[in-house]
């Protein structure tokens, strides 16, 4: 009876152990692809979106999507962690040569272009700035709304966090004027804040802030800068409009990249980002398609 009993256990255990291996075999082979996408929090919404979308189109791919800033996403695709990196800044030189001392070459696709808005309280009584001011204002130079045509009150600059590719875009287009040769920095007092919805939600609070954000992320209940390239050049809203005819200065486009040429199912979705069903969702999220 002992020995029909162990034998009973063993054939038990054999047999949860195959059903095991049959249910692993199963969980994995239910999606035939899966796609890491990380970086730029200026994309994630937008790449949120599309993932939904395409995986409810194509059930045999999974995709992960996760933000913590275009540094973090560049990095991890330097250190092979993730499929796609998302980017609202291009790679710098440093990080290309980086990436071809581990073996590859990085391949860049601009998936949408964006507008960054320069936010205000709707009480601030300015409506209008050039880029000479707000770079001004981010260097430190200014620090009185009254030296901008405003009240009589303290300028509180906010900015995103340093590993943003919105931050530094932001640093070398505005506040340095696009020139390579000006080292100018934000201001020792900036408020670095890590996401496009603390900058909203503090310049909603607090009447002497100025922060700058994706169009995508302004909600309406916040006042919108209109910005010249100089002092003889037209004030310009952000929009849509004005970034496809250039004349609003702060746009950019929006990136991902990848580590080398890519296929099979990264390729097939990269394709799917560019077509016009895909930047139809674009538009709606209140960025700038790439197709007209």
């Amino acid at each position: 009876m002992k020995f029909i009993r162990f034998v009973v256990l063993i054939l038990s255990v054999f047999l949860a152990a195959c059903a095991g291996a049959s249910s692993q075999s199963h969980s994995q082979s239910g999606s035939s692809a899966y796609i890491q996408n990380k970086g730029s929090d200026t994309i994630v919404n937008l790449a949120l979106a599309w993932a939904e979308k395409y995986q409810a189109e194509h059930p045999d791919v999974s995709i992960s999507v996760t933000g913590g800033g275009s540094g973090t996403g560049i990095a991890a695709l330097l250190n092979k962690t993730v499929d796609i990196a998302n980017a609202s800044r291009q790679m710098q030189a440093e990080e290309i040569t980086q990436a071809k001392a581990r073996g590859f070459d990085p391949v860049e696709f601009v998936i949408a272009r964006d507008a960054i808005a320069v936010i205000v309280n709707p009480t601030n009584p300015v409506s209008r700035l050039t880029m000479q001011q707000i770079s001004d204002i981010y260097s430190g130079k200014f620090n009185n709304w009254a030296q901008v045509g405003g009240q009589d009150r303290p300028i509180v600059r906010l900015s995103r966090e340093v590993n943003s590719g919105t931050h530094v875009y932001f640093r070398d287009t505005v506040i340095r004027l696009g020139d390579p040769k000006n080292k100018t920095l934000f201001a020792t007092d900036t408020l670095l804040l890590p996401s496009s919805e603390g900058i909203v939600s503090e310049v909603r609070q607090n009447p002497n802030a100025i922060g700058y954000d994706g169009l995508g992320y302004v909600p309406s209940d916040l006042k919108k800068v209109a910005v010249a390239k100089d002092a003889n050049s037209p004030y310009v809203l952000p929009s849509i409009a004005t970034v496809n005819d250039k004349s609003y200065p702060i746009a950019r486009d929006l990136y991902m990249y990848t580590a080398g040429q890519p296929t099979g199912a990264i390729k097939a979705y990269l394709d799917w980002i560019v077509s016009p069903e895909a930047q139809t969702i674009v538009a709606n999220l209140g960025f700038v398609p790439i197709i007209k």
